[in-house]
């Protein structure tokens, strides 16, 4: 299959581009620097260089055609502001939700962020926090309302930098725990396969399940 990430130069991005070419899978990642094409190019992965905060669905969209599935792996990322938040954490996946639905794509993951932020009181939240899951909750709402679309959105734990483990808690509600970057690589490779849970809201933290079973577990419910 063919799969484009937004946000191809994140952690995340670059282990998933890594396991899909090595599985003969073809993928692409956007990214806004030029220079961090040989990255992705070492990953596997062909970069196009494209700026969600700057463009418009339909240029998205021609990047897209052909695609079977999208992820969208971009993040603000902490000190970046309120403004960056609602145009990277909330806009830019809902724009890319409707590239992908005009350019036919069927498949979209969402790495969105753990926290029942949908119904958590606002007063707990520093300010820019606040913000930040206000634009996760925001973006998750817009993306499930595109019926169009075969969605999954997944929800991991405090990620971490550590070797993956293979091993991860996979469920509608975890609890909150740690994850490695790579377990959430793997837990996304292994969505794509998995069409039975399309339309599911998922959180994912380290555990001891196997990946490929913990999927498969949750599908069958």
């Amino acid at each position: 299959m063919r799969v484009v990430i937004a946000g191809g130069h994140g952690k995340i991005a670059l282990i998933l581009e890594k396991l899909l070419s090595e599985r003969g899978h073809c993928v692409a990642g956007f990214i806004r620097n030029p220079a961090q094409a040989v990255d992705l190019a070492e990953a596997g992965a062909e970069a196009l260089v494209v700026d969600l905060e700057k463009t418009t669905a339909k240029d998205v969209a021609k990047h897209l055609r052909g695609a079977d599935a999208v992820v969208f792996a971009a993040g603000a990322g902490p000190g970046s502001g309120a403004a960056r938040k609602e145009s990277v954490d909330r806009d830019a996946p809902v724009l890319l939700a409707h590239a992908a639905e005009a350019a036919g794509v069927g498949r979209y993951l969402l790495v969105s962020a753990m926290g029942d932020h949908l119904r958590a009181d606002p007063s707990t939240f520093d300010e820019e926090f606040g913000i930040y899951m206000r634009a996760k909750a925001a973006a998750e709402d817009a993306i499930r309302a595109r019926t169009a679309l075969r969605t999954t959105i997944i929800r991991p734990g405090l990620l971490s930098n550590e070797p993956g483990t293979g091993r991860v808690d996979l469920a509608e509600r975890t609890g909150t725990g740690p994850i490695p970057r790579a377990d959430v690589a793997a837990v996304l490779l292994a969505l794509l396969d998995e069409p039975r849970l399309d339309g599911r809201t998922v959180e994912v933290i380290g555990g001891g399940t196997p990946v490929a079973d913990a999927v498969a577990a949750l599908a069958s419910h």
